[in-house]
C-alpha cells in the first residue's frame, strides 16, 4: 500500500498547503479503495490500522481513526473526507460574515455584539463570562478590618484561628462580618487556618518580603481553608421532577422545552440531570481502556452529570437558564431514562469568605507525588462567592484546590515559585486544581516545576477560565481526566510548556477524554496538543505554538495569528453585561 506525502500528512495530523490539500482529496479516494478490501464502501478499524503507517505512528494513527469513525465500527469514504475539513456552521447576526465565524467561531459584529459560529446542531463557544465571584463582572469588595494578629515567634495557629472565630461569631451586615489582619511579620503555623463562617476575609499586610509570610511547619498539611458546608438535596419525586422534551440540547445553549412547564417559575433553582450510559461510553470509545492487562473504567454506566441551575424565565413550556450548559443533551444515548429538570430548594453555602495578601512558605517536598504535601490553600465544601487574591505561595504543593461543591470563585494574582522537583511516580502536581464550577484563575503565575499549571478533574468541574496567566516551566495547563466539560485558556503565556485538549486514554485510572468544549484563545505557547472528542469540540483559535504529537488539525483556527477580540472572556463580559463589569475586575 502506496502513501502520498499529502494523505501521511493528513493521517498525522500535519498541516497540509492548498496544493497538497486539493492533491489528497484524490489520495483519500484511492487509499480508501485500498483499505476497503471487500469493496462494500466501508472501512473497519482494523483494516484502518493495518496501514503501514500505523506500525510507525500507532499512537496518531488509533487517535486519527476515533476522530473519523466518531464511536462508529466502520468509516464510509464520505467521514474520511469529512474528518479533514473544518465543521459546517451557521453565522449569528450582526453582519459578522462567514467566512470571519469560519475563521474563529467568535467575531465582534458592526454593532459591537458578539457573533457566534455554530454546527449544523446548533452547538457553540459556551459564554463563559459567568466564571467568577458573583458569577463575573462584580469586583471582590474590601472588607473593614475588626481584628488584627501579630507574630508571636512561637507557633501561630491557635492566635490566627482564635481571631477568625472571633470575627465568624459578629453579626452580618449586608452579607459580610470582616477581616482579620495579619500583621507584617512570619507567622509560624503548623496546623490548617478555617473559615466557615460567611463573610470572613484573613488578609495579611502584603505578600511580598516585607509583608505577612505564613511558614508551613510540622507535619505535611494544608495551610489555609474556606470550608464550607456539605450540599446535599432532596430526592427526585413526581412532584419534583420535569422530563426534558428536546431530542437534543446543544451545548452552548441556555433554552430547552420541558414536557410540562406548570409548578416551575422564573427565580427557581433547578439542577439539570441526564444518564451517561453504556451506548454514550461506547460512543466516546471509553469502554475499551486496558492498562497492564486490566479493564479500567473511564465513566460507570450508571453514573449521571448534573448541572446546577437557575430559571431567568419561562414561555409555555420553553425553560431560559442564567447561565449556558458547557455539555450537550443527545437523546439518542439515554435509552429509556430521560433527562430532567429537578426543582430544588435553596441550599446553604459558605459565601463572601477570601484570603489575600501574603505569602506562604513550607519545607521543600521530598519524594514522590503520594508523599504527604504542603498544600498552600483549599476551598472545600459547598463554597460561593469567595475568592483567594495577591498570594505568593513559595515550594508547597497543589497550591490552590477547589474542590467539588465550590461554584462562581475568583483566583487572581496567585504566583507560585517552586525550586524543588517531585520524585517521578504516580501523578504530578498541580498549581491550581479545579473539581467546581465557575471558576475564574486570572493573572496568575508559576515558575519552575514540571506539573500542571492548572487542571480539572471530574464531570464536576464545568465552565471555568483561565485568563492572561503566564506560567514558566516545562508543565501544562491540562484538564486531567474523567470528562470536564467547558474550559476557556484564554491570552495565556506559556514559552516553554504545553497546553493539551486530549484524550488521556489509561493514563492514571483511566483518565480517557478529560475535555470537552475546552477552547485555547489568543495563546503563546511553545507546543498545542488539541484533540476532538466523538460529539463535541476541543479549538485552539488564535493560538501561536507548534501542534504537538496526536493533534487534530480540524481543530486549529487561524493558528499563529491571533484574532479580535484580544481576550475572549472579556469580550464576552463586556457583551453580557457592558464596559463597568470589565473595568470592576480590574480591565
Amino acid at each position: 500500500m502506496k502513501f502520498t506525502f499529502a494523505l501521511c500528512a493528513l493521517l498525522l495530523g500535519g498541516a497540509l498547503s492548498i496544493n497538497a490539500a486539493e492533491k489528497s482529496k484524490t489520495a483519500q479516494e484511492e487509499t480508501f479503495k485500498r483499505w476497503d478490501a471487500n469493496g462494500d464502501g466501508k472501512v473497519t478499524r482494523a483494516e484502518f490500522m493495518a496501514a503501514p503507517i500505523a506500525k510507525r505512528h500507532p499512537d496518531t494513527i488509533e487517535a486519527r481513526w476515533q476522530a473519523i469513525a466518531n464511536g462508529k465500527d466502520e468509516i464510509t469514504l464520505e467521514d474520511f473526507k469529512a474528518a479533514s475539513a473544518p465543521p459546517l456552521a451557521s453565522p449569528s447576526a450582526d453582519n459578522v460574515s462567514s467566512e470571519l465565524l469560519d475563521r474563529q467561531w467568535v467575531a465582534t459584529g458592526a454593532k459591537g455584539k458578539l457573533a457566534y459560529k455554530t454546527t449544523p446542531k446548533g452547538e457553540r463557544i459556551v459564554d463563559f463570562s459567568h466564571a467568577g465571584y458573583m458569577g463575573g463582572g462584580v469586583a471582590i469588595p474590601t472588607l473593614p478590618v475588626k481584628k488584627e494578629v501579630a507574630a508571636s515567634g512561637g507557633d501561630d495557629t491557635a492566635a490566627i484561628q482564635a481571631a477568625v472565630d472571633e470575627v465568624s461569631a459578629l453579626p452580618l451586615a449586608r452579607g459580610f462580618r470582616g477581616a482579620v489582619l495579619l500583621k507584617p511579620g512570619t507567622f509560624h503555623c503548623a496546623k490548617p487556618i478555617t473559615i466557615e463562617q460567611d463573610g470572613v476575609v484573613l488578609r495579611g499586610s502584603g505578600s511580598g518580603q516585607a509583608g505577612t509570610v505564613i511558614e508551613m511547619t510540622g507535619e505535611p498539611h494544608t495551610a489555609l481553608m474556606i470550608e464550607g458546608p456539605e450540599v446535599s438535596f432532596p430526592k427526585e419525586t413526581p412532584a419534583n421532577t420535569f422530563p426534558i422534551a428536546d431530542a437534543f440540547v446543544p451545548a452552548g445553549t441556555l433554552s430547552f422545552s420541558v414536557k410540562d412547564s406548570t409548578g416551575l417559575a422564573a427565580g427557581d433553582t433547578i439542577r439539570i440531570r441526564w444518564p451517561r450510559t453504556a451506548k454514550w461510553i461506547h460512543f466516546m470509545g471509553m469502554d475499551t481502556l486496558v492498562r497492564n492487562g486490566k479493564p479500567q473504567t473511564w465513566m460507570r454506566d450508571d453514573a449521571s452529570i448534573t448541572i446546577l441551575r437557575s430559571i431567568r424565565s419561562i414561555e409555555g413550556n420553553r425553560i431560559t437558564l442564567d447561565v449556558p450548559l458547557t455539555d450537550t443533551i443527545d437523546g439518542q444515548f439515554l435509552d429509556q431514562e430521560p433527562a430532567v429538570v429537578i426543582k430544588t430548594p435553596s441550599v446553604k453555602r459558605l459565601s463572601q469568605c477570601g484570603i489575600e495578601s501574603l505569602q506562604i512558605v513550607s519545607p521543600p517536598h521530598k519524594g514522590t507525588l503520594t508523599a504527604g504535601k504542603f498544600i498552600s490553600v483549599a476551598l472545600k465544601g459547598g463554597c460561593q462567592d469567595c475568592w483567594v487574591r495577591d498570594i505568593v505561595m513559595r515550594e508547597t504543593l497543589n497550591n490552590v484546590q477547589v474542590w467539588e461543591g465550590c461554584r462562581r470563585i475568583t483566583i487572581t494574582g496567585a504566583h507560585s515559585f517552586h525550586n524543588s522537583t517531585v520524585e517521578k511516580g504516580a501523578g504530578y502536581p498541580a498549581d491550581i486544581s479545579i473539581r467546581g464550577s465557575q471558576v475564574l484563575v486570572d493573572r496568575c503565575t508559576s515558575h519552575g516545576l514540571g506539573g500542571f499549571y492548572v487542571a480539572t478533574l471530574n464531570a464536576t468541574a464545568m465552565l471555568n477560565v483561565v485568563l492572561n496567566c503566564t506560567f514558566e516551566g516545562t508543565g501544562s495547563i491540562q484538564p486531567h481526566m474523567h470528562w470536564s466539560t467547558g474550559l476557556l485558556i484564554d491570552s495565556c503565556n506559556i514559552p516553554d510548556g504545553r497546553i493539551d485538549l486530549i484524550n488521556r486514554h489509561t493514563s492514571g485510572s483511566g483518565h480517557g477524554w478529560a475535555i470537552g468544549w475546552g477552547i485555547a484563545w489568543n495563546c503563546t505557547v511553545k507546543y498545542l496538543q488539541v484533540q476532538i472528542p466523538p460529539g463535541a469540540l476541543n479549538l485552539a483559535i488564535g493560538c501561536r505554538g507548534e501542534p504537538h504529537k496526536t493533534f487534530s488539525p480540524e481543530a486549529f483556527f487561524s493558528a499563529n495569528h491571533p484574532v479580535a477580540p484580544a481576550s475572549l472572556y472579556l469580550a464576552q463580559l463586556l457583551d453580557r453585561l457592558g464596559e463597568a463589569a470589565v473595568k470592576n475586575i480590574g480591565y
